[in-house]
């Protein structure tokens, strides 16, 4: 008899089951459909990336035991790096926003991460988060994982994401909807799913305040009004993980809309998400209702909403900023 193998935790990224959104479904006629991404051994999506970009690291020579991760990140690829390097025998350093949630931040530092946190910059000013992770590596010696830029990130979504998917739905999907933080969980999962079927439809749900839905539908980067309270994504410039990605549809997905199917999916289905959640589940829905009944429509359930109930799931924080957890599902749909 052949003896059971056993791995690490770094070896169970990935493999995360395909949810069916019922009501959503329902109204729809379509199955909406989420991949479960908080059920990661780090509670996100964000851990595809980590694993990707260690393992390149240390396939190139990049990495060498004991060595120092350092990353600017809105939290949750900082949580996987952390996981990863703790199983691979890294020390992770982490810079951080000081806007993001006290959750993530407190689980960064509890996870045994050393957190910088800084001002809130546009990455056009010297003291971004991103800039502030590069001249560290650049200072103390330290693997730069360069989440935005490293194509790796984009490699992890496209030989498992994508793949995941497509044996999930039995080659049956007909569109993946995703919002953009690095680029790499939408342009990854595109790239394979395209190569499978390229009559699969690509689409991108942006929050207020990005420019992703002005880049995929005029060419430019130029619209970004608006703000959002979803952490994690917004990009407003062309990342390396997003250069040649062509999607058929793009949407831009207030806040309200979102966290309304947030709350839609916890109390009726007993799904705990966060905001970019409910964004990408947001643009789902607008595909579907696009395209009409019978699509196989895709999308990514980011991440839980533990790490952001001081906000999200904070009636006081939540009415000082004009929104509201008793609108009906129905107000989505219009």
């Amino acid at each position: 008899m052949k003896s059971p193998q056993y791995h690490g935790v770094d070896s169970h990224v990935g493999n995360t089951p395909l949810i069916r959104l019922r009501r959503l479904s329902e109204l729809t006629g379509c199955e909406i459909l989420g991949k479960a991404e908080w059920m990661n051994p780090g509670g996100s999506v964000k851990d595809r990336a980590a694993l990707g970009i260690v393992s390149d690291a240390e396939e190139k020579g990049l990495l060498k035991p004991g060595a120092t991760i350092v990353e600017g990140t809105a939290g949750n690829t900082g949580i996987g790096l952390t996981i990863i390097g703790h199983a691979r025998g890294y020390r992770s350093v982490i810079v951080i926003p000081e806007t993001q949630s006290p959750e993530k931040i407190a689980l960064l530092r509890t996870l045994g991460a050393e957190v910088i946190t800084v001002p809130e910059k546009p990455y056009s000013d010297p003291g971004n988060y991103n800039h502030v992770a590069r001249r560290l590596a650049e200072e103390k010696g330290w693997f730069w994982a360069n989440q935005f830029d490293n194509t790796a990130n984009l490699l992890a979504h496209y030989r498992t994401t994508g793949p995941e998917i497509w044996s999930q739905t039995q080659g049956t999907v007909t569109a993946f909807v995703a919002s953009v933080g690095t680029g790499g969980t939408l342009a990854g999962t595109a790239r394979h799913l395209k190569e499978r079927n390229p009559l699969i439809a690509i689409a991108c749900a942006d929050p207020y305040g990005a420019a992703m839905w002005s880049w995929f539908a005029r060419g430019n980067t130029d619209m970004k009004d608006g703000d959002s309270f979803a952490e994690g994504i917004g990009q407003c410039r062309v990342t390396k993980n997003l250069e040649g990605l062509v999607v058929e549809h793009a949407y831009r997905i207030p806040d309200q809309e979102a966290l309304t199917i947030v709350y839609q999916l916890l109390r009726e289905e007993g799904v705990f998400l966060g905001l970019s959640s409910g964004i990408n589940v947001a643009g789902a829905v607008r595909l579907a209702r696009e395209r009409g009944p019978g699509q196989v429509i895709v999308t990514i359930l980011c991440d839980s909403g533990a790490k952001y109930q001081s906000k999200l799931f904070n009636p006081e924080w939540l009415a000082t900023k004009g929104l509201r957890t008793d609108l009906p599902i129905e107000a989505v749909l219009g």
